[in-house]
């Protein structure tokens, strides 16, 4: 419309001096970028009509053989351009299907975090790394079991659909065992048994597939968390006390566990956990995150900072801030997902004031 304006308004200044008509060629094309055919068809007829309307105006003009050849590319630029109106609206519609579809798949894959599961407060964040796409290589789901609230992150070796059939693996595998096994390390050894049946390891799959991952599990009778840890970051712990990292004891990766025979020792690590502070998990697209000077984000320190005087930080507070401060640091894209969970407990006084025990204790295995 502004091209079609300004050459009207050209013409009309010049009176009959010379012709710019053919300036309207250009506008068809220029429609085809934003409209439909049938904007593009007007736009097309429009230039033309303006065309012989400039060309009656200078007498002699209108059937000369150079005015004629003007209509005539018009013409048939705005068929092309009509052509290309169609091919857009319908490229368009077809990526609107395919996100939709996209969208439903993370929807299923990557549920949104309750903001309340019993006694437990959650908030979570997801971001695929690749540009385009919904999902990619970090999964997590928290659920509500017999056996407390159960939750699991995790980070899968690679990327494309290899990746994506894992996250499936071992998410629907987790949503079952999660209710059935009340033993929290005899639910890591069924994902563990997932990745090794239902993943694309063989064949042509990447045979190097491995999964690091951390369950955790708050029992109903509340004040503590239950942590097995399978090669992944360990939580972060914020409140009243600061910030610090929990002690766990890390074990091989999901998928790499034929490769040393089973720990006799315990592999459930507990730590005391009080309401008002709020424990935070994440995956590696967050704590290896660079700066200009290729530093990784202090994500430890950097939550002290912002919550060590608050007596209880509220956990979609702490993922919100994680979430944006390591954006800000971050001085490019890595193109790795990144995922964060945040827990706090509400209600009862915690066993270990009960007792007046603080440290961490470890459950046996069985």
């Amino acid at each position: 419309m502004a091209a079609v304006v300004v050459d009207v308004a050209v013409n009309l200044t010049i009176g009959r001096g010379e012709p710019v008509s053919f300036l309207l060629v250009a506008v068809p094309p220029l429609a085809a970028a934003t409209r439909g055919p049938r904007g593009t068809a007007l736009s097309a007829a429009v230039c033309l009509g303006l065309q012989m309307w400039m060309a009656t105006h200078r007498p002699g003009h209108f059937g000369e053989p150079h005015h004629v050849a003007l209509y005539a590319t018009t013409l048939v630029v705005g068929v092309a351009s009509v052509a290309l109106a169609w091919q857009r609206e319908r490229t368009r519609r077809d990526l609107i299907r395919a996100h939709s579809v996209a969208e439903a798949m993370q929807r299923t894959l990557l549920r949104p975090v309750p903001a309340r599961l019993g006694p437990v407060r959650a908030a979570g964040f997801y971001e695929a790394g690749e540009g385009g796409t919904l999902v990619g290589g970090d999964l997590y789901d928290v659920c509500e079991t017999p056996f407390g609230v159960r939750a699991i992150i995790g980070d899968v070796r690679g990327k494309g659909l290899d990746a994506v059939q894992t996250v499936a693996a071992v998410l629907g595998s987790f949503r079952v065992s999660a209710h059935e096994w009340k033993n929290l390390s005899s639910l890591a050894e069924r994902l563990e048994l997932s990745i090794a049946r239902n993943s694309p390891a063989g064949g042509e799959g990447d045979p190097e597939l491995f999964v690091t991952a951390l369950v955790l599990e708050f029992p109903p009778g509340g004040g503590e968390v239950r942590v097995v840890d399978r090669g992944h970051p360990s939580p972060l712990l914020i409140g009243p006390r600061g910030a610090r990292r929990l002690v766990t004891a890390p074990g091989l990766p999901l998928g790499l566990g034929g490769l040393a025979p089973t720990a006799d020792g315990d592999d459930v690590t507990v730590h005391p956990l009080e309401p008002g502070e709020v424990l935070v998990v994440i995956t590696d697209g967050v704590s290896e995150a660079r700066n200009a000077d290729g530093v990784f984000y202090p994500v430890l320190r950097r939550l002290a900072e912002r919550f060590g005087d608050d007596p209880a930080p509220d956990p979609e507070a702490v993922v919100s801030f994680v979430r944006t401060d390591s954006e800000r640091w971050s001085a490019r894209s890595d193109g790795d997902d990144r995922a964060v969970l945040a827990f706090s407990l509400a209600g009862a006084e915690p066993p270990w004031r009960r007792t007046g025990g603080a440290s961490a204790r470890t459950e046996p295995r069985g």
